[in-house]
């Protein structure tokens, strides 16, 4: 492989022992350019001896011979940060909602690498930065979504040969260890309804609720799907005969324009589902839908005509409702019915978990009817509420056994 060694800011006689203390370089070819056919070159110079410069030399061309060798972009992480969530975002596969919340953690991470070159950026100062945000008093789940997403920008930066090395490959998001008092507190702040509380708020909700309001709520609670699931559904997801609901949508409108929505899959696979549904559900629905029928026809010019369940009934006719709306009037409902007014429409979900697991349904059942794979929130919900159907089985097995 061609190359040589040299001192290229040496000012001494060549014929002459230097005596400047200039440093040494090499130049060795690493192949051939493509656009112009002519061979490229790496040079390397800050070598204190010929010997540190000779050592550097047969590193790369170890890496030359086994094909590990990465020619290092000079591009910034500002620059390749916007080129990664291009690519990311062309894949089709990725949600409008999802490629938010990437630009968002991206922000996160811009303050400290903005302007560093993506080869220059260390593990040090990768950590170093997550510890910050940490001191900043950011959560454990943004710092996790942070930290997600410079793996992500990172690795693609290695496949395409920008660098090296990952900063991010060690690094760990820093989290403060709970403890015993705090996890218990965790579970007892899981929010959710108690049976006679729900059977309140929905009498409420028919008494005093606004429009469609209690019809809303009632389909909440005896489903469990989220709120945009709700405003995303149609009547053709509704089998009358079948007694399910089919969920394969759901609404996104970030910036609460009415005319903008759109309708994304589901959050993951398993969130795509059929579920079982109350027949009396089903009938007050089916007597909704035939109000909705007269209104489409006495506004059928202007009228938003997509099918939708909980279409809007005053201005903008037809358009979905938005998340907001229904979380201020839930809101609303709640203060009249002097209940715990930090509960939102999702606290139905957990109040669904709840009153399943009191009639004995098992939790994998409850997660699958919910769409979940896992999750926390769920499964406290069900150990709180079950807790004292195991406490009622143990008893009932030691007075078996005194009865001997």
């Amino acid at each position: 492989m061609k190359g040589h060694f040299y001192k290229p800011h040496c000012k001494c006689d060549k014929n002459k022992k230097c005596t400047c203390g200039a440093s040494w370089s090499f130049i060795l070819d690493v192949g051939i350019d493509p656009k112009t056919g002519k061979r490229k070159q790496k040079k390397k110079g800050g070598f204190r001896t010929k010997s540190e410069a000779e050592k550097a030399a047969a590193l790369l061309v170890t890496e030359l011979s086994q094909g590990t060798y990465v020619e290092e972009q000079n591009i910034t992480f500002e620059e390749f940060s916007k080129e990664w969530l291009r690519g990311y975002e062309s894949t089709g596969k990725v949600k409008v909602s999802t490629i938010r919340v990437r630009l968002h953690e991206i922000s996160r991470l811009t303050p400290y690498f903005e302007k560093l070159k993506m080869k220059n950026i260390t593990r040090k100062q990768y950590q170093e930065a997550l510890d910050e945000l940490k001191s900043k008093g950011f959560s454990d789940n943004t710092l996790d979504g942070v930290h997600r997403t410079g793996r992500m920008i990172f690795k693609k930066a290695i496949e395409l040969n920008v660098i090296k090395n990952d900063p991010t490959q060690y690094a760990q998001v820093p989290k403060v260890q709970k403890t015993i008092d705090e996890l218990e507190q965790e579970e007892e702040n899981v929010k959710y309804l108690e049976k006679e509380q729900l059977a309140l708020f929905l009498q409420i909700a028919k008494v005093h609720g606004l429009d469609r309001d209690y019809l809303i709520f009632k389909t909440l609670a005896f489903t469990g799907m989220r709120a945009g699931e709700l405003c995303a559904l149609k009547w053709r997801d509704i089998d009358f005969e079948q007694h399910t609901i089919s969920i394969t949508r759901t609404y996104y409108n970030p910036t609460n324009n009415t005319l903008e929505y759109q309708l994304l899959t589901p959050k993951t696979k398993s969130a795509k589902r059929t579920i079982e549904v109350d027949p009396d559900l089903l009938t007050e629905l089916s007597i909704y839908r035939e109000y909705q029928n007269n209104l489409r026809e006495r506004y059928i010019e202007t009228y938003h005509d997509k099918d939708f369940v909980f279409a809007r009934s005053e201005r903008n006719l037809g358009y979905p409702e938005f998340i907001k709306t229904i979380e201020n009037r839930m809101a609303r409902i709640l203060k009249i019915s002097e209940l715990n007014i930090s509960l939102t429409p999702h606290s139905l979900r957990h109040t669904h978990t709840s009153l399943l697991a009191e009639a004995g349904v098992p939790l994998q059942d409850i997660m699958d009817r919910l769409g979940h794979k896992d999750d926390a929130t769920t499964k406290n919900v069900y150990l709180h509420v079950t807790k004292p159907k195991k406490k009622e089985a143990s008893q009932k097995f030691s007075e078996l056994m005194r009865s001997f």
